[in-house]
């Protein structure tokens, strides 16, 4: 129970962190892209490559995720200045060409070149030597602090909505509702955060070379989604994101203001694309050997999901929604086959037809999300 815990914890992470990229291209700034997975890929090959190669993971990582915003940099160039349907269609094809690519290439593995239809494995992992026991209290400190600072941020963000009631004379119901929906997403939070910290202190202290590489990583992986998401917030309630959502909004105003919505639409672009090639990077290390077929376009769909469900625009609600749709993968995983009497295929593409049917009703219920504000939908732009 506590592998599958730290496994979901690292899944959850990973996707949030691929998410939080798409949510900032579409959600804050109104690009579609349907090609995110393009992203991803490029991130994951170049950081195993690289590391094959003997550059350390730190650097490899770094590179990937720059080859990834130049990529981002490419497709803002030769599609951001025509209609927004151009941009959508071309990441579609570069993530399917991307894809491809990979599949047919040959890539430099070793001291060999072998087909890319092979896959790439034994590449080095993060955290993944016997480390003293030092070093593991180290980590354990360090989640402990993640979770601390955890449980302050979702204090202050309950309390932010609570003194808005307060400060709001005439208590209206969409100020409750929100200080509601706060509450209870934070308990959520809550509870998902001391299952997460009593298994990964549980993997870390007590040492096990099949287990605790995976509890680094989830440790890993949760610090580096901790710091994006820190800096995005940032970066989001700065005057450039105000930028952004003004863009997503009608471009002729900040245009009228003298602002390059051109550029502003590029940077989106390559640092959406950039935290994409990052996740990637965690993916590849989550699998430990990566194939072209692990990055169907699906992971895209499966992204949209992510920002949808907790609403576009809100980066909380991005992980909000990384987390319902992981925890609706476990439970069907488990619960489904018992009361549904279907193969493992069919029982797949029923799953996906369960969420297409959440979607739908959640857009008719709340189509702005469970955290997004209805006064900042994209959706009849």
């Amino acid at each position: 129970m506590i592998d599958y815990l730290i496994f979901l914890a690292i899944s959850t992470a990973i996707f949030a962190l691929f998410s939080l990229g798409l949510n900032l291209q579409w959600g804050f700034t109104g690009l579609i892209n349907f090609g995110h997975i393009a992203f991803m890929t490029l991130g994951a090959y170049t950081t195993v490559l690289l590391s094959l190669k003997g550059v350390p993971l730190l650097i490899s990582a770094v590179i990937g995720a720059i080859v990834a915003a130049l990529l981002g940099l490419i497709i803002g160039f030769a599609t951001l200045r025509l209609r927004e349907d151009y941009l959508a269609i071309v990441t579609i094809g570069t993530g399917e060409l991307i894809r491809l690519v990979v599949n047919n290439q040959e890539l430099p593995v070793g001291d060999t070149w072998i087909s890319g239809a092979f896959g790439v494995q034994s590449y080095p992992l993060p955290l993944s030597t016997a480390p003293n026991l030092f070093f593991r209290l180290v980590m354990i400190g360090l989640l402990t602090l993640l979770a601390v600072v955890t449980f302050l941020a979702l204090w202050r963000w309950i309390r932010t909505a609570q003194k808005s009631l307060i400060a709001d004379s005439s208590h209206k119901i969409g100020s409750k509702q929100e200080l509601v929906t706060r509450l209870g997403v934070g308990i959520v939070f809550a509870l998902l955060t001391i299952a997460i910290y009593i298994s990964g202190v549980v993997r870390l202290y007590n040492y096990d070379p099949q287990t605790f590489p995976k509890a680094s990583l989830m440790l890993l992986a949760l610090l580096v989604l901790a710091f994006v998401f820190w800096r995005l917030e940032t970066l989001v309630r700065s005057p450039w994101g105000r930028v952004l959502k003004a863009i997503r909004e009608d471009e002729e105003i900040p245009k009228a203001m003298g602002k390059n919505v051109f550029w502003y639409k590029v940077q989106s672009l390559m640092l959406g694309g950039a935290i994409a090639g990052i996740a990637g990077a965690f993916f590849a290390w989550q699998l430990s050997a990566i194939y072209p077929d692990n990055f169907q376009p699906q992971l895209t769909f499966d992204a949209w999901v992510m920002v949808t469900l907790g609403g576009s625009g809100n980066n909380v609600g991005t992980i909000l929604g990384a987390v319902i749709f992981f925890a609706y993968d476990a439970i069907t995983r488990e619960v489904l086959p018992r009361f549904v009497p279907l193969d493992e295929a069919r029982l797949g593409a029923f799953r996906i037809m369960v969420i297409g049917l959440i979607l739908m009703v959640l857009m008719i219920w709340r189509p702005q999300g469970i955290l997004g504000k209805k006064e900042e939908l994209t959706l009849g732009k």
